[in-house]
């Protein structure tokens, strides 16, 4: 099979171009085992090879090379692709160099298999016409499935620029369209411009933009098949909206559930998400996080896998019936007894659902070790599956997902966990409980993902930033984790001591030596359900905040990677010799009073702190870490002991620069040092001077640095998905994090009660980013209603300055105030508009809860929060609420979405 590959590029001198493709004969794929094309006139490059008959498709990419033998190839996210299927001895390919596409967005799996995906469309060139048929091919992902591409032109063939009687094109390979004829029908030059038609009618939509496209005679007189890669189509100004609802999966609530959501639910959202037009859910982290057996594992956003789903959200009427009666009488009354809470019960859950799972399992586990779909799924996924299973065994028999304490196999190695694999060992039927429960889950999961595409509804999952420190990946890769770190986040609106989460950081050079491979497998595994996703803290592709060990909150963290100060850069700024006291703890002695209170006297905090001067204490060494100072504390609940405790915590915090523990010498400002006492103590210049050194580390210094670091680490994995990407990028933002996001066109996330826009306190939502996600409210803070009481004064601006009210708020946010809030936000500028699920049962007094603070999900400042927030009404009876059905509707349609 001949190929004779054309493209039109104009380079400088002492470039080239090279082609590479998913067979041997161009380099399977590899930048450095291109082929190179040869320079014909008029900037045109050319490669003519032969090819098996053997390959029945091929993609393949361009490569340019400059002087210096470095080389760059075209976007490889939207590679060429060609199918040998229709019987041709010769192929003659125009192409032209795929630029990074401005609309990018569209090329995503989101719009592509789901929203503006072509239903049962036939592809054209299944038959040759003719030995010379001419195929011409287009990129066109901006095409709504109410629409369909035609062409038209100078030929009888094209309808002689007759719009009614134009050529249509086939949308089978959507964002691709084609049309084939023959080229003996042609008379060149062929001047031709593309146009959208309705599908039903093939009326008019409109004529593509810019001045009409021209074939001149093909160079080659040879038989063969001529494919021409057109210019994308050239659409007029286009700013498609969407809006959805977000909600957690394990807060759902439906007739059959068992006390908790599950994938079954999600079905039903889709169902309502269709009815009340929307066409994004989006979940929180799904992902197993089982690693204590109790409440504390409700937690979503500290897996102990990357890859495995959670056990409890299999759906049981999805999964099968239990033959014996007495059992299924039993847990008929526990799943009424537990679907009746107000909240998730999620120990009791647990165990309801467990004992049911290894039930099943036990009554068909022969069925389903045969089963060759199961079989299928554990060869597929080995890599992570048997790990996953093994972990999960032995955190059971050992009672500690603490790996460091499991003996033998504290240190993973894959051969000699093999063995529990076999039938005779004793963990043999526990691995394969945890395969069949994968598979279940991957099983529904895949129902349901399809189920939702079919229903133009796009699932969004959540990535989390960070691992738990005794999970999967920290025991059989430890090699991409630094567990002397914890990440976290900087103070901010949730915590004025920042948070801690606990999670190890990442060692990012160790992931760049094999091009980021442990995250793209992630991506990969995410894009089995879902077409769109969020990174949770997107920030810390940027930096991480990094708290030592000894640290239980996350005020003495430190950005990570960073540019530290030596001390003759701190004392350039004006500051006094660099003092080593400035980076230890210790406080002045009239403080005692404002952190101790009535605990002050020296009885009470003897044992804990010592004089270092005259003026001035220091912890001892039983309490010289907020570590140690917590597990002293521990369990005493007295009000004295909880003074003390805080206060010691306090005195811990007490420092003015923390040193670099990767660069000696060199020191990092302590995040908000303007409000610890040991700012108070500084001679005024100091202060100035510590201000002047603070403004620029924090908001200058690094805005580079970070840009390039994100580009580095981002860019190969957003290429590397078809997913649409959006980020959460609140907090502390470096300057550069929207440029870069920008550049990659991933989604930002904007609130209109956290400003990005310095004294502004309130966003602006006509003026958000067009690829962005707006909401009312996240699973971090208190849902409208419960907002609305939270700050009395704060309440009163918005609704004078914002809603545009004369006189006094009202004391509650009524449902007329949610549904002009919503509204305003669906009006916004953004594509999507996002909105939990409790505000949008804010607008309707029916539907709504009555105690709006019983809505909030997460409280970020308490590291004991439970996770068990549920509606409270089923899916089933929202389905069937007509009334509250049509105002959303309405809503949504009446703003433009």
């Amino acid at each position: 099979m001949n190929i004779i590959f054309n493209i039109k590029y104009n380079t400088a001198w002492g470039q080239k171009l090279l082609i590479t493709g998913s067979c041997a004969e161009l380099g399977n794929n590899s930048i450095y085992a291109a082929k190179e094309m040869h320079y014909r006139n008029g900037g045109e490059w050319q490669l003519e090879t032969t090819l098996p008959g053997s390959v029945r498709e091929l993609k393949y990419n361009y490569i340019l090379e400059d002087e210096n033998g470095i080389r760059k190839i075209e976007d490889p996210h939207l590679a060429h692709h060609i199918s040998f299927t229709g019987g041709y001895e010769a192929y003659l390919l125009h192409d032209y160099w795929l630029p990074e596409p401005a609309d990018r967005v569209f090329y995503t799996s989101a719009f592509t298999k789901n929203l503006f995906a072509r239903q049962e469309e036939k592809r054209t060139d299944g038959n040759p016409k003719s030995s010379n048929d001419i195929i011409l091919r287009l990129n066109a992902p901006k095409v709504t499935p109410e629409q369909t591409v035609a062409v038209t032109g100078n030929q009888p063939c094209l309808g002689n620029w007759n719009t009614d009687c134009a050529l249509i094109l086939s949308g089978a390979n959507f964002p691709q369209w084609e049309t084939v004829f023959r080229a003996e029908d042609i008379s060149f030059p062929l001047e031709y411009k593309f146009i959208v038609l309705e599908k039903k009618t093939n009326k008019l939509c409109y004529w593509e933009k810019d001045s009409n496209r021209t074939i001149n005679a093909p160079c080659e007189n040879r038989k063969g098949c001529m494919i021409i890669h057109d210019y994308p189509l050239k659409t007029p100004d286009f700013l498609w909206k969407a809006c959805g609802t977000v909600i957690p999966v394990f807060s759902l609530r439906s007739e059959n559930g068992f006390g908790i959501g599950d994938i079954g639910d999600i079905r039903k959202l889709v169902d309502w998400a269709k009815k009340t037009g929307q066409h994004f859910i989006q979940v929180l982290p799904m992902n197993d996080t089982t690693y204590s057996h109790t409440w504390k594992d409700s937690y979503p956003y500290s897996a102990i896998s990357i890859y495995a789903l959670h056990p409890l959200y299999i759906n049981i009427p999805m999964l099968g019936s239990l033959k014996d009666p007495e059992r299924v009488r039993f847990y008929n009354a526990m799943q009424q007894k537990l679907n009746a809470t107000d909240t998730v019960d999620y120990e009791a859950v647990t165990a309801c659902k467990t004992g049911y799972f290894r039930e099943y399992f036990r009554q068909e586990k022969e069925n389903i070790l045969n089963n060759s779909d199961f079989k299928n799924f554990i060869a597929e996924n080995e890599e992570w599956l048997v790990p996953y299973a093994t972990f999960s065994y032995l955190r059971d028999k050992n009672n500690t997902a603490d790996f460091s304490q499991w003996g033998e196999y504290a240190q993973y190695n894959r051969k000699k966990i093999e063995s529990f694999r076999q039938p005779e060992n004793e963990a043999y039927d526990e691995l394969s409980y945890s395969f069949f429960i994968q598979y279940t889950l991957h099983t529904q999961f895949g129902i349901i993902a399809e189920y939702a595409r079919k229903n133009g509804v796009v699932l969004k999952g959540d990535i989390p930033i960070g691992i738990n420190r005794k999970s999967v990946e920290a025991w059989t890769e430890p090699e991409y984790f630094n567990m002397q770190g914890q990440s976290g986040a900087p103070p901010d609106a949730f915590s004025d001591t920042g948070q801690n989460w606990s999670f190890p950081t990442y060692n990012w050079q160790t992931m760049e030596k094999d091009g980021f491979a442990w995250w793209k497998k992630r991506f990969r595994n995410l894009n089995h359900y879902f077409d769109c996703f969020r990174i949770d803290h997107i920030l810390g592709f940027f930096r991480i905040w990094e708290i030592p060990l000894e640290y239980t909150e996350g005020l003495c963290g430190r950005f990570r990677p960073a540019l530290p100060l030596s001390k003759e850069e701190i004392e350039n700024y004006g500051m006094d010799v660099f003092d080593e006291q400035w980076a230890r703890p210790r406080i002045h002695i009239r403080y005692l009073p404002a952190i101790f209170g009535k605990e002050t006297d020296m009885n009470s905090l003897y044992g804990f702190l010592s004089h270092a001067d005259a003026e001035h204490l220091v912890l001892n060494e039983i309490c010289s870490t907020q570590r140690k100072i917590k597990k002293i504390f521990e369990g005493r609940t007295d009000t004295k002991s909880q003074v003390i405790r805080e206060g010691l915590m306090t005195i811990a915090n007490e420092v003015l620069f923390l040193e670099d523990p990767y660069k000696r010498k060199h020191y990092h400002p302590r995040i908000s040092a303007g409000k610890s006492y040991a700012y108070s103590e500084l001679p005024d210049e100091n202060r100035d001077a510590f201000n002047r050194l603070y403004n620029d580390f924090y908001f200058l210094r690094h805005n580079e640095f970070w840009k390039q670091t994100a580009l580095n680490r981002l860019t190969p994995l957003i290429y590397n998905t078809e997913m649409l990407v959006c980020g959460e990028d609140l907090g502390m933002i470096p300057a550069s994090v929207h440029e870069v996001m920008e550049k990659l066109q991933i989604f930002t996330l904007e609130l209109e009660r956290i400003s990005k826009v310095s004294n502004r306190e309130f966003t602006d939502l006509y003026t958000l980013p067009y690829h962005s996600v707006c909401t009312t409210s996240t699973h971090d803070m208190n849902p409208l209603r419960a907002w609305w009481r939270e700050d009395r004064d704060k309440t009163q601006r918005y609704y004078n300055s914002v809603l545009k009210y004369e006189g006094e708020a009202p004391r509650e946010c009524s449902s007329a105030i949610a549904e002009q809030i919503i509204s305003n936000h669906l009006k916004s500028s953004s594509m999507l508009t996002i909105i939990p699920l409790q505000d949008w049962f804010a607008t309707d007094d029916g539907i709504k809860r009555k105690d709006p603070n019983a809505e909030r999900i997460n409280i970020p400042a308490d590291p004991d929060n439970e996770w068990c927030y549920r509606m409270h009404i089923t899916l089933d009876a929202l389905l069937r609420a007509e009334g509250f059905n049509n105002k959303i509707k309405t809503l949504i349609t009446a703003n433009g979405r």
